[in-house]
């Protein structure tokens, strides 16, 4: 099994290969890794095959209804990835989603294009797992996420987020959804994110994370317990956990 993040990376052609190609390069792990979920748009994409039992959505699930926290992360006016305001002035998403700079955000609305707030960073502080805070250029009026202090065991239903790929239509950039998805998936345990950092792993229930969902929210109880980080788009997710890292969000973003 491979991990690919959840940015809107495509896979590209080499040679007779499909590589995926990331925002940065990353440390290997000892492990085989999920891919990264962020979403780059490129000329040379070349199509995966389709797998007859996907359902064409996040990919599964079904469109959220309320989300008041959910944010829309723009690079350079891109849609890149996903996030949640967890303060006035903060933003929680994923390491790999900052790196191409540029950033912005449509905060409250469950349309990518259009309604909420709009607001662009001015400062990301990096943790070493795949967690970023970003810091807006205002004060946004808005319900914040809250975060969890711990997380839930092996078995529970817990609820993922974002605006990613609909299907495994190879290049992700065109299949992005123009409203917020939401999917169940039951966690199995503790694993590790793009970058080693402790994460949530989750299989598959009426869905699964893809690319464009890397920086979003898995919610439990109405609390935020982790940030999309990478996903093989059919049978298994991981989410930097963020119960792990309250300190560290604490002391940047002061929630």
């Amino acid at each position: 099994m491979t991990k690919d993040t959840l940015c809107a990376s495509d896979r590209v052609s080499f040679g007779n290969e499909e590589i995926l190609r990331i925002t940065r390069l990353i440390p290997a792990i000892a492990a085989a890794m999920l891919s990264l979920l962020t979403v780059v748009p490129s000329a040379s994409a070349t199509p995966a095959q389709a797998d007859a039992e996907v359902t064409p959505y996040i990919i599964g699930g079904g469109y959220a209804t309320n989300a008041p926290w959910a944010a829309r992360l723009f690079s350079n006016g891109r849609q890149t990835c996903s996030a949640t305001i967890i303060a006035p002035t903060w933003i929680l998403t994923a390491r790999h989603c900052v790196s191409g700079g540029g950033l912005s955000f449509r905060i409250g609305s469950l349309n990518q294009s259009s309604g909420g707030t709009m607001a662009n960073g001015v400062q990301t502080v990096n943790h070493s797992a795949d967690l970023s805070l970003v810091r807006l250029d205002r004060s946004v009026s808005a319900t914040y996420a809250p975060l969890a202090s711990s997380a839930p065991g092996a078995g529970t239903s817990v609820q993922v987020y974002g605006w990613g790929a609909t299907s495994r239509c190879g290049s992700e950039i065109n299949c992005q959804s123009e409203r917020l998805k939401v999917a169940n998936v039951t966690v199995s345990g503790g694993c590790t994110d793009a970058y080693g950092g402790a994460a949530i792993c989750a299989r598959r229930g009426n869905g699964i994370t893809a690319g464009g969902d890397s920086g979003g929210p898995m919610m439990s109880g109405g609390r935020q317990i982790g940030v999309a980080s990478t996903s093989d788009r059919q049978t298994t997710t991981a989410y930097t956990n963020v119960t792990r890292y309250r300190s560290w969000i604490q002391s940047v973003a002061g929630v």
